[in-house]
């Protein structure tokens, strides 16, 4: 049989074994704990970010649809303007051209008078 002494050593190194060997597992315990929180959050995030993308991209194609919706309106009204521009542009013309006449008739008239 083995000395008392060389016993009781056997044991306090079988007890700080068995003592490290529970602080490895209470560490790796904690450590899986962290990631799964940190795998947690980073899920909630990525869920939270595909909510933001899916209003981001609805607000996009409502936006499409209403610029499609506008842009006929635009474009009658660029012609409306142009036609408008033609118009003032023939009226000017136009008064210029009666403005001239009058000033001409006027003028044979005085000439008229005076003789």
């Amino acid at each position: 049989m083995a000395p008392p002494e060389y016993d009781a050593t056997v044991h306090r190194q079988l007890g700080e074994l068995i003592a490290g060997v529970k602080n490895l597992e209470e560490a790796f315990r904690r450590s899986e704990d962290k990631s799964d929180a940190s795998r947690a959050s980073v899920h909630r995030r990525m869920d939270d970010m595909v909510d933001r993308i899916g209003k981001v991209e609805g607000t996009v194609m409502q936006v499409k649809e209403d610029v499609t919706e506008m842009k006929p309106v635009t474009d009658d009204v660029r012609k409306w303007k142009l036609m408008g521009m033609g118009a003032l542009a023939v009226v000017g013309l136009g008064g210029t051209a009666l403005g001239v006449s009058i000033a001409g008739f006027f003028d044979q008239l005085s000439k008229f008078f005076r003789g």
